[in-house]
Parts: C-alpha cells; structure tokens; sequence
C-alpha cells in the first residue's frame, strides 16, 4: 500500500458503493488500512454501508455523487481532500431489443458506465500526478470483451471503458499511476437479479432458465463470480507488484472467452 499523504491513511473512492460489488470493495478495502469514500446516488444507502464498515473498525465516510454530474463529481473529489485509489464501480442495467430501446435509457447507460468513469478520472489525476501515485480500478464487464443480445448499451459502454483505460495509461505512463478494468462474467449482485427477470421476460422463459442456459451456459466452469473474488483482484492491482500492471483487463469469467 502506497499513499500521496504522510503519516495519514490512503484514501480510496469507490462509486456505486451502498450495495453489490462496489460495496464489498469499500469494506474489503477499509478492512485493509484505506478511509473510504463510500459514494453513492442514494445518500441514505451510503450512510448504511458506512455505518455496517465502521462497526466493523474501519473508517469510512458516505459521499452523494451521481456520476453523470459534473457538479457531484468536484465536489465528491472536493470532500475527499485527495484520493489514492479510484474504483469506478457504480453501474445500471437495461435489456431490451434495439428498436424498443429508449433512447434516454440508452444514453443514461453511456452516461454512467463510460462517460462517469472518464469525468471522475479526469477530476482526480492532477492530483495523483502531483503526489506522482494513482490507482484507478474500473469495474468493468466480460462484456467488455463479448456480446449478448438485447444489450447495445452496456455492451457498447464496457467496451468503450477499455479503449478509454489504455489511453489514459499512455497519458500517465511517466508517473506511478495505474489504471485497470475488471472483466467479470456474471457477479450474483442487485444488478444481476434484476437482469435475471428481465432475460426471462424478454426470452419468454423461467428465471431459472435464464440462469442454466443464458448467463452460465457460455462459462465452462459453471459458476457466478464471487465478490470474494472481485476484492482479491482489486488487492492485487493496488500491491507494490503490480505497479506495472496498467492498461490491461483483467478477466475472471470462467474460461467463458477461451471459447
């Protein structure tokens, strides 16, 4: 662990971090020396997580930030004072057809899945140059990699997440400053059960179907990710050994992309 203060802890902003994903990372990381920002659209939500982090000893601090403002977003860095860790975790889900998509629906997507994570990063990196130290985590999707049907936006987004993550490793690349994105296949998440009964309304099939057939039925090993699983790889891409980890995906999908 690293940090652009002396003598204080590593600060670490986490978006999205009141419930799923991005809040098993604030905890796992307050569980290891971080003061967390723990941000979320929902304030009431982020005082809950931060409230459950610090009965468990950690520090931790509940921020209101909607990614898609500009406004939200200086101020969140504002109350951070300085950050040393950025996990662009906050995301949303739609699956629908092309043609039956709403277009404010797919532009909030782009919204919060790209242009959020590229505004948030813009925001921090004076300040992690100056301090000459960074991490930036993108939690991203094994869609970033592959596709699915009915999902142009997300699909889209992820993707576009990459391509963003190795500019801006080539930007920062004379500075010890990373910037990574999980790929994970399917994480048993808020967000996914949602996806599960909006496949099976979309397919016309069970809920249990969709599970058996669509989202695990690509991956040879059969299995969603753990939350588990995404905190060990955010430990490791945030450990002195991989300082020279930047630009890369990281992708625990099962063997699902070997096919």
């Amino acid at each position: 662990m690293s940090s652009s203060t002396e003598g204080g802890l590593p600060v670490a902003l986490v978006t999205g971090a009141a419930s799923g994903i991005g809040f098993g990372i604030a905890e796992s990381l307050a569980g290891k020396g971080y003061k967390v920002l723990v941000s979320d659209i929902n304030i009431e939500a982020a005082q809950e997580a931060v409230a459950k982090i610090e009965a468990a000893g950690g520090t931790a601090e509940p921020c209101k930030l909607d990614v898609t403002s500009q406004e939200d977003i200086e101020a969140a860095v504002e109350q951070a004072g300085k950050i040393d860790v950025l996990v662009n975790n906050a995301g949303m889900q739609y699956v629908a057809k092309l043609e039956e998509f709403p277009v404010d629906r797919w532009k909030l997507l782009v919204d919060i899945l790209l242009t959020g994570p590229a505004m948030l990063t813009r925001a921090v990196l004076p300040a992690m140059k100056s301090s000459n130290y960074g991490r930036i985590v993108n939690v991203g999707s094994i869609h970033g990699l592959i596709a699915s049907p009915y999902k142009t936006a997300y699909v889209a987004a992820k993707h576009g997440l990459i391509g963003f993550s190795k500019v801006v490793a080539l930007e920062v690349a004379d500075f010890d400053i990373t910037i990574n994105t999980l790929c994970p296949a399917y994480v048993k998440t808020p967000l996914v059960e949602k996806q599960i009964a909006a496949q099976a309304k979309e397919n016309g099939i069970t809920e249990e179907e969709v599970v058996n057939d669509i989202m695990l039925q690509p991956m040879p090993k059969k299995s969603f990710i753990s939350i588990e699983e995404m905190c060990g790889a955010v430990d490791y891409l945030l450990s002195p050994v991989a300082k020279n980890m930047t630009a890369q995906s990281i992708v625990l999908d099962g063997a699902w992309t070997a096919r």
